[in-house]
């Protein structure tokens, strides 16, 4: 199957992709036109997803008692790990992308993408509304293994898109599953220098972590020219050793040459299809926005209570571009509801972990009922 393509699937997913890609191209919604779409996707989803629809019915909800996209039951992302959450038949699934398994090793969740096309919209209009911020292309260094290596890699996936969207010609990878080509990275750093010609520097947090490390045993430093930028993922995946938020941006900016303000952080997952973004990490946590095609909550996972702006909870996201599977997940992450946003503040513990875990158990019993 061609990327984008709706051949062998179902007339209902067929129907709702190009309503949902028209969607995504407006230029924002209002909350009635959100929960509308909401609703809308809900629908499907209780009607073709067997494991969604039976922890729905556990809970009493159908579609007819959703009114609101906050109305929508939170499936942990852990739940993605021990069933398989799609409308379509998974092998009529154009793409699949897998988590790492660093938290469960022995398993690996999964998330099916019927066309790829609804995904990659949503990370295009996404990444040129948050990161490239009205310029057209840049050069590009990726920190991280090509979508030729890493298939099933979400991460992958979008800095492929980035580079073929966004980036020039003389873009390129340095680093692949063998390793990362640090003198022909520091090269090209040194290059841009020179030039005078901005350049883009994306990847996984860890890919940054040994490139300042080799700096740092060399007392090497640059300035990149005024207009580049770094964007950072997050996640060390044990790849490297781990920096807190301040620490990290400091450290960028000093090696690199590259204010804090456009030290950009995304925050993404494999279970969500689209991503969230901060201005720069000039101070820290940074407030994380999302496009108009999702909407966050912070709860109490004991109790599902929504909790006050300012106070701490789990994350939930509600995301429209992930129209296969489920619109809506309960993270592992803590947060805090701020105006415009929210604040990462890390992962789940204690008793926010434990209602986590709950919650995937009683989403594991709704599938056993």
């Amino acid at each position: 199957m061609n990327d984008g393509s709706l051949e062998g699937l179902s007339e209902a997913t067929r129907a709702l992709v190009p309503e949902l890609l028209a969607f995504l191209a407006q230029e924002g919604c209002d909350d009635a036109a959100f929960d509308a779409m909401a609703r809308r996707l809900f629908a499907h989803q209780y009607e073709h997803n067997e494991p969604l629809r039976r922890f729905c019915q556990r809970r009493g909800l159908t579609p007819r008692r959703v009114q609101s996209w906050r109305d929508i039951p939170a499936v942990p992302i852990n739940a993605f790990k021990d069933t398989t959450l799609s409308c379509e038949p998974v092998q009529a699934c154009e793409r699949v992308f897998m988590t790492s398994g660093t938290t469960r090793a022995e398993v690996r969740g999964c998330h099916h993408h019927p066309t790829i096309a609804v995904w990659d919209l949503s990370m295009r209009r996404n990444f040129a509304a948050h990161f490239m911020r009205g310029g057209l292309r840049l050069p590009m260094a990726i920190l991280f293994p090509p979508d030729t290596e890493l298939k099933n890699s979400s991460l992958a996936r979008y800095l492929a898109q980035a580079v073929h969207t966004f980036g020039t010609t003389d873009s390129d990878w340095y680093l692949s599953t063998g390793g990362m080509d640090l003198p022909r990275l520091r090269a090209r750093l040194h290059e841009a220098e020179r030039s005078g010609q901005p350049l883009a520097v994306l990847g996984a947090s860890y890919g940054f972590v040994h490139l300042l490390d080799a700096m740092a045993q060399d007392g090497e430093r640059v300035r990149l020219p005024a207009g580049s930028r770094l964007l950072d993922t997050g996640g060390y995946k044990r790849q490297s050793r781990e920096l807190a938020p301040e620490d990290f941006y400091t450290e960028l900016s000093a090696r690199l040459g590259v204010p804090r303000t456009q030290c950009i952080n995304m925050y993404g997952m494999t279970e969500l299809s689209s991503q969230f973004y901060d201005d720069g990490n000039a101070v820290t946590p940074a407030i994380k926005r999302g496009p108009h095609w999702i909407r966050s909550r912070v709860i109490d996972p004991m109790t599902g209570r929504e909790m006050p702006p300012g106070e701490p909870g789990v994350l939930v996201h509600c995301d429209l571009a992930s129209f296969n599977s489920t619109t809506t997940i309960l993270t592992e992450d803590v947060g805090v509801a701020v105006e415009g946003g929210f604040l990462l503040l890390g992962r789940a513990q204690g008793t926010q972990a434990r209602g986590c875990s709950l919650a995937v158990a009683e989403f594991l019993g709704a599938g056993a009922a």
